[in-house]
């Protein structure tokens, strides 16, 4: 039985001497949720879902429960499975350590959801940095064919038939949008598209589609062997489970952990067995949490926030992709947005003019605080930006850009402030 404080995602990491070996991956109660799923009634399992209330680990926090009842109702006799697995925001690499270590349990998963929806094909869509663990993906595909848990008549089951193929991206940010990514899997610009319609309805080469991030689905096979309560339990009412978070920035222990979401911010802040509190020996002035997408928090303010979905929205803040950068208290704010705002200028795809031209204006204006020549009514100005921005753009990158702007804004204003030109030379020679 699954505890409190007890590793579940990473447990395996820091046993298996062979993280593609099917043989030893079944020792650690691999597959045991598989086996467990088959002799279920599929609506069984789907309360079993709805009963952990796994929000999705991607970064949107939507009920997984929610999404897999969706596309369970959708209409159609093909359906298709795909994992996201374009890890693309800075400060987050917790997908890495799954693919790597324990790629068998996100297969396992994905073989789970190919089994509810009688799919016939899975596609995990892989950051194409990632070559390396790309080819020990495959090494792991490979062996649990071998072992009989992919390909024709899985696990005896007459008619199981099913295949998961990796596709590589091509490291564009934007393809971690679900229906981006789709497009690039069907050899198009991966752009996003128009919705509706649902990718539940209308998805992959225009079937109903499943997609959904890494850690989700090695989360799957520990709610079916365990129990949806029992997952549930590990977590919070809001959100069950763990979490896997990745700290780093002005933070003495940099790196991956897993906690059980509830846990207390300033825990993982400062305890030695989490952050270990400031690298530098300066006092921590501001997180930014959940990727570059995602707001910022002033540690003054984080006292008693505690580590989970409702926790951090009571503080207009979110666990997005699970990154936490810790900055100190030598950080100037918009030092460290310029280059925020940097890499969405960069990233963004160009279909849509709110964000194709809107994250470069934003920019430039950051970059007038940075050397004092913005002028008093820049304020306003990057504010409407940011309210234009969000407002118009088609996807999710344009429609974030405001989120650790704005934070910044709300909570260091003397810093912005600071970057306003205070005396206006006067022209003279009498004008133009």
């Amino acid at each position: 039985m699954i505890q409190r404080n007890q590793p579940v995602l990473l447990e395996r990491t820091m046993k298996m001497k062979q993280a593609t070996n099917v043989e030893e991956y079944q020792q650690y109660q691999g597959f045991a949720g598989l086996l467990k799923a088959i002799e279920m009634d599929k609506e069984t399992i789907l309360a079993e879902l709805d009963l952990a209330h796994l929000r999705g680990r991607g970064g949107a926090a939507f009920p997984l429960g929610k999404k897999w009842r969706h596309l369970y109702g959708a209409k159609g006799d093909t359906k298709y499975i795909v994992c996201n697995a374009d890890e693309g925001e800075p400060g987050t690499f917790k997908d890495k350590a799954l693919l790597e270590h324990d790629p068998l349990s996100v297969i396992e998963g994905m073989i789970i959801a190919g089994f509810l929806f009688s799919a016939k094909a899975g596609y995990i869509y892989m950051r194409g940095e990632y070559l390396r663990i790309q080819k020990i993906f495959q090494e792991a595909l490979d062996n649990a064919e071998k072992a009989g848990f992919l390909g024709e008549n899985i696990l005896g089951i007459e008619g199981f038939n099913y295949k998961i193929t990796i596709i590589s991206g091509a490291g564009a940010y934007v393809c971690g949008e679900n229906s981006a990514l789709l497009n690039s899997i069907e050899g198009k610009t991966g752009r996003p598209r128009v919705k509706p319609p649902h990718l539940a309805d209308v998805g992959l080469y225009f079937k109903p589609t499943l997609v959904n991030n890494v850690e989700s689905f090695a989360g799957i096979p520990v709610i079916l062997r365990e129990g949806g309560q029992a997952y549930r339990d590990l977590g919070t009412e809001d959100g069950g489970g763990t979490k896997l978070i990745c700290l780093s920035g002005h933070i003495k222990n940099r790196g991956l952990y897993e906690v059980n979401l509830g846990i207390p911010l300033k825990e993982i802040l400062y305890s030695e067995e989490y952050g270990g509190g400031s690298s530098t020996g300066r006092p921590l002035k501001f997180i930014h949490f959940g990727g570059q997408s995602g707001p910022i928090g002033a540690v003054r303010n984080l006292e008693e926030c505690i580590y989970s979905y409702e926790g951090l929205w009571d503080h207009d803040l979110a666990i997005g992709s699970g990154a936490i950068v810790v900055m100190d208290d030598q950080v100037n704010i918009v030092d460290y947005l310029v280059s925020v705002a940097a890499f969405f200028a960069h990233e963004s795809c160009g279909k849509c003019t709110p964000c194709r031209l809107g994250t470069t204006r934003i920019l430039e204006l950051l970059e007038k605080f940075t050397t004092r020549s913005a002028a008093p009514e820049d304020l306003e100005r990057l504010e409407k930006m940011l309210m234009h921005v969000t407002n118009l753009s088609a996807c999710g990158l344009g429609q974030s850009v405001a989120n650790p702007m704005k934070s910044g804004l709300r909570y260091f204003p003397e810093e912005f402030e600071a970057g306003i030109q205070t005396a206006v030379g006067s022209v003279k020679g009498g004008g133009w």
